[in-house]
């Protein structure tokens, strides 16, 4: 039986105790389609232009549905991963802290990933209230969590190793164009601007995911709750996914301790 979206939240916020809500991501390259989701969505939109990192915020910690056009877009790193700007003279001078030389930099730059042309808005959304259809799911979660997510999406494709495209800046949009092109799971760090501007005071990591395998790698989830009573690989039976006691040693235990008596 196929899982609705508020199923699978449900599902990986219980199973994995994440923090915030996974994120919903659609593209959107279509006039009609835009026309489409306002008619059909209740909707907030950016009251100022931001970062992309910035949108998600109200996605995960609010649970807001954000509808942002071009306009709202603020961060250049964003606008060249999706397409909407050039990569110039500026860019790649914005890039000259973080490596040797003006070259070094400009290959920083180039070698990210890129939207096609035309992009016309970007939805984000808690997947609970994705009721569109998702072009990648971004989960902001702790090196654990992102261990059980991967693993799970390795084996619900049977695609092994993952293998990461991390760039310089660009984490999060950068990091999601790469799913939604490559049709592949991405796991990376928070870049210098998401960790700045995206509110990832926790240290988090990025696992993203392209929507059309996020229901297998949640069924995977499940298969192995009904096979071992619980979610977690590191500890098979115990329902917190974080238990990795030295290496799961069986001489490491704990009973309940007796009441004083009288």
């Amino acid at each position: 039986m196929a899982l609705t979206n508020k199923e699978m939240q449900h599902t990986l916020m219980e199973e994995l105790r994440l923090y915030h809500f996974p994120i919903a991501v659609k593209f959107f390259f279509d006039d009609s389609e835009v026309k489409a989701f306002k008619d059909t969505h209740d909707y907030y939109v950016p009251a100022k232009a931001m970062t992309f990192c910035q949108w998600e915020i109200a996605a995960r910690m609010k649970g807001q549905v954000i509808f942002a056009d071009q306009e709202a877009l603020g961060c250049t790193n964003a606008r060249c991963s999706f397409g909407l700007k050039d990569i110039d003279e500026s860019e790649i001078k914005s890039h000259l802290k973080y490596v040797k030389d003006v070259e070094q930099a400009e290959k920083s730059v180039r070698s990210k990933p890129r939207l096609q042309e035309g992009l016309l808005a970007v939805v984000v959304a808690p997947l609970g209230e994705a009721t569109f259809p998702i072009d990648t799911v971004h989960f902001y979660c702790d090196n654990m969590q992102a261990y059980h997510l991967a693993v799970d999406w390795m084996s619900a494709t049977n695609i092994h190793p993952l293998r990461s495209n991390i760039t310089i800046n660009s984490s999060a949009c950068a990091g999601n164009v790469y799913v939604f092109n490559e049709k592949m799971a991405n796991m990376l760090p928070a870049c210098s601007g998401s960790y700045n501007a995206g509110k990832t005071e926790r240290g988090e990591i990025n696992f993203i995911v392209p929507g059309e395998h996020l229901e297998p790698m949640v069924q995977r989830l499940l298969e192995r709750k009904e096979k071992y009573g619980s979610s977690s690989i590191t500890r098979p039976g115990d329902h917190f996914p974080g238990s990795d006691i030295c290496k799961n040693c069986p001489l490491i235990l704990f009973k309940k301790g007796e009441k004083a008596s009288a």
